[in-house]
Parts: C-alpha cells; sequence; structure tokens
C-alpha cells in the first residue's frame, strides 16, 4: 500500500474507532461477570465466510471447524481443557447476512443449546448495501441483529453471548469504493458494541487489531482481498478472541 494511502486508511478507521466508542453512558455499564464454563458446554461459532472457514457439512474432523480462526480457537481450547469435554461447532456460512442467520436460526442455533454463542455477521450485508441494496441498511442490521439476540435469550437465558466486531483493510474486493465501505462498516462496528453492552455480551474489538498489525507487516500479510483474513489474520483473529473472551468467562 502506498504510503499516503496508508496514512488515509489509518485516519479513516482511527476515526472509526472513535465512532465506536461514542456510545451513551447508560450503555456503559459493567454487566459482564467472569463465570466459569462447566464440563460438557457447547461453544458455538456463527457467522459468514470468516467464520464457515470452508468448512465440510459432514463428520470429518480433519475439516469440520473449518481452517480459521474458529479451528484455531477449538484446537486450543480443546489442548489446554482436556478435563472441560467441550462440544465445539461451527455453523458459518459463507455469503451470510443477518437475515440469512435468521432464517437458519431455530436449526443452527438454538437447537443447538449452545452454552457459549460466537457471533461474526455484517461484512456481507455492508457489500449489499454499497451495492445499492437498500434492504441491507445499518438500521436494518441493527434491527435483525437485535431480534436474533433477543430470541436467544429468551430460549437461552443462561447463555453466553460473544460480539465480534465487524472489520476491513484495503483489499481487492473493496478498493474500488473503499470509503463507502469503512463507512458502512463503522455502522455496524458502532451497533454490534452497543448491542454487546445491550444484551451483556462480551465485545471483541477487531478492527484496532488489525490497524496495529500493519505496523508490522504489509497488508495483504493479514487479510489478502480486504475481507478476508490470511493464516496469520486468522491467528490474530484467535488470539484476540482469547484475550478478550477468556477471562470474562472463565476459558483461560
Amino acid at each position: 500500500m502506498a504510503n499516503n494511502s496508508r496514512r488515509s486508511f489509518l485516519k479513516q478507521t482511527t476515526l472509526l474507532g472513535a465512532a465506536v466508542t461514542a456510545i451513551p453512558e447508560m450503555l456503559k455499564a459493567d454487566v459482564l461477570t467472569a463465570e466459569k464454563i462447566g464440563t460438557d458446554a457447547v461453544i458455538l461459532f456463527q457467522g459468514d465466510s470468516i467464520t464457515d472457514g470452508n468448512r465440510t457439512r459432514d463428520n470429518d474432523w480433519n475439516h469440520v471447524m473449518g481452517h480459521g480462526y474458529a479451528c484455531l480457537l477449538a484446537s486450543r481450547l480443546w489442548y489446554d481443557h482436556p478435563e472441560k469435554k467441550f462440544h465445539f461447532y461451527n455453523r458459518g456460512i459463507s455469503g451470510n447476512k443477518i437475515t440469512d442467520l435468521a432464517a437458519r436460526w431455530k436449526t443452527d442455533t438454538l437447537a443447538l443449546k449452545p452454552d457459549v454463542l460466537s457471533i461474526l455477521i455484517g461484512v456481507n450485508d455492508v457489500q449489499a448495501c454499497v451495492n445499492g441494496d437498500a434492504n441491507y441498511s445499518a438500521e436494518n442490521y441493527e434491527t435483525g441483529y437485535r431480534a436474533l439476540l433477543k430470541q436467544t435469550k429468551d430460549a437461552l437465558p443462561n447463555i453466553k453471548l460473544i460480539i465480534c466486531e465487524p472489520f476491513i483493510l484495503p483489499g481487492a474486493r473493496v478498493n474500488g469504493n473503499f470509503d463507502k465501505w469503512t463507512e458502512e462498516v463503522a455502522k455496524r462496528q458502532v451497533i454490534a458494541k452497543k448491542l454487546a453492552l445491550e444484551f451483556g455480551a462480551v465485545f471483541v474489538p477487531l478492527q484496532q487489531p488489525f490497524n496495529d498489525a500493519l505496523a508490522k507487516a504489509p497488508v495483504d500479510y493479514w487479510i489478502w482481498d480486504g475481507i478476508h483474513p490470511m493464516p496469520a489474520g486468522h491467528e490474530l483473529m484467535a488470539r484476540q478472541w482469547l484475550m478478550v473472551v477468556g477471562k470474562k468467562i472463565g476459558l483461560v
């Protein structure tokens, strides 16, 4: 990335980060507790292609968790806690938006009765919005996301929710209209954090860790097309998830 472009991007995402923290004071109450995860807990990852990770739809344990951050997390936590007998599931589906999650929520989420649910969703909603589909506005994203979280808490009141922040870096998929992409991703980052606070979920920031990683290596070392992480990017996500989530709910 040219130096001017990189400086411009970092300026944009610094402002974006400021927007995420501009949540009304009433929403900033600490609603999280350090509850411990019990034996035989079901831990479910939901989302789009970043979570999907080209997973198989069978019982082939070489590939059933996909090849991204969900697999890295499951591998590490299974290794570190054999006594816990965790059950990990990946139900991310490439291309999914909030509306797609809603259509399969009963079978792919509620029916699994997860004790811990980690969600990363938003980039496909942004793509549809940038392409001119008004059905995928930030307002509709918030309405749909809130409905899913409410449905989940109503059905599984003791569930531990984790909301991961949507993120973006410059790349071939987004550079054609990067300012619009950044604007729309920023809106959904604010919404994701607000909903996490509203529903007592753990919020996992991801944009700033990716921004910071650019000081170590070029953008395509971390995310190859602006949206989908490289292997190092998935490791970054897994480490950030563990750092934020682990101590909150007793996984580390």
